[in-house]
């Protein structure tokens, strides 16, 4: 089993376990969203437009939706979590954009039969049943209406910053195998194909995001394996040592951590 697929295989087992609206509050305050430089990729290639009707599937507290309307699309987001939602709404109110957010899964939407002209899903299509979000996001879809798979991941290289943070989550939390990710997801395409999408694309590309080291914390208390599935007294713990591993091996604040870009695109026919 290759890398990719091996840690694809961890995502899948740990759909059950993991509950972000536990981490909400941090979320929403420290978790960086998507780079302007992906809308700016997303509008060249001429996938979003003014008054566009664009889906975000697993929007948590709306970082795709947001950037979607702030671009005149027309958007409703979509999450399990009604916590995620609720800071989605206030993060908007400060935004001064205004989006439709519906509780409920990617699976089974419940919307309507063609009445999307884009779909996203960002930083969250391991966490679905694939096949069935593929073949729901294709039902709701217009002729010719395009999806997004999209990723915005840090890049642990040896002793970086998200690296040493890597290692600590594992100490903290053994049955964590999401470490060392390259930041590609090459078998979504493979999931866009079998539900029938055509005009298969992908693009990448690296930034470097900015963090003090109170939002570094933050960001990773929201993560998977720290405050969505760790009890709050070992969250606390955690974040104690994180707090003095920052101190220690990365004095410099605000800290540069490269991340990565990734999306997949198709069409529906």
């Amino acid at each position: 089993m290759d890398s990719t697929t091996k840690k694809e295989s961890e995502f899948r087992s740990w759909g059950a376990t993991v509950e972000f609206g536990k981490t909400a509050a941090d979320y929403a305050r420290n978790r960086a969203g998507f780079p302007e430089a992906f809308f700016e990729r997303l509008a060249a290639l001429g996938l979003i437009r003014p008054a566009m009707r664009a889906l975000d599937l697993g929007t948590g507290t709306g970082t795709v939706a947001r950037g979607l309307a702030m671009r005149g699309c027309d958007v409703t987001g979509l999450d399990r979590s009604a916590e995620m939602l609720a800071q989605a709404v206030e993060i908007d109110r400060a935004a001064g954009v205004t989006i439709r957010y519906v509780e409920g899964v990617a699976e089974r939407t419940g919307l309507t039969d063609a009445s999307f002209e884009l779909v996203t899903a960002g930083q969250c299509w391991h966490w679905f049943d694939r096949a069935a979000a593929a073949s729901e996001a294709r039902r709701i879809l217009v002729p010719g209406g395009r999806i997004v798979i999209a990723h915005f991941d840090w890049i642990p290289l040896p002793g970086n910053i998200a690296r040493a943070t890597e290692e600590l989550i594992e100490r903290f939390n053994p049955q964590w195998k999401l470490g060392n990710g390259l930041g590609l997801y090459p078998r979504w395409m493979g999931d866009l194909g079998v539900a029938g999408f055509v005009g298969l694309e992908s693009f990448s590309f690296d930034v470097d995001a900015s963090y003090s080291h109170a939002a570094w914390r933050g960001r990773i208390r929201a993560s998977a394996g720290v405050g969505a599935t760790l009890s709050a007294e070992r969250t606390a713990a955690f974040d104690s040592e994180l707090a003095a591993l920052l101190a220690s091996r990365f004095a410099g604040d605000p800290a540069s951590v490269p991340h990565r870009v990734f999306a997949a695109i198709g069409a529906a026919p």
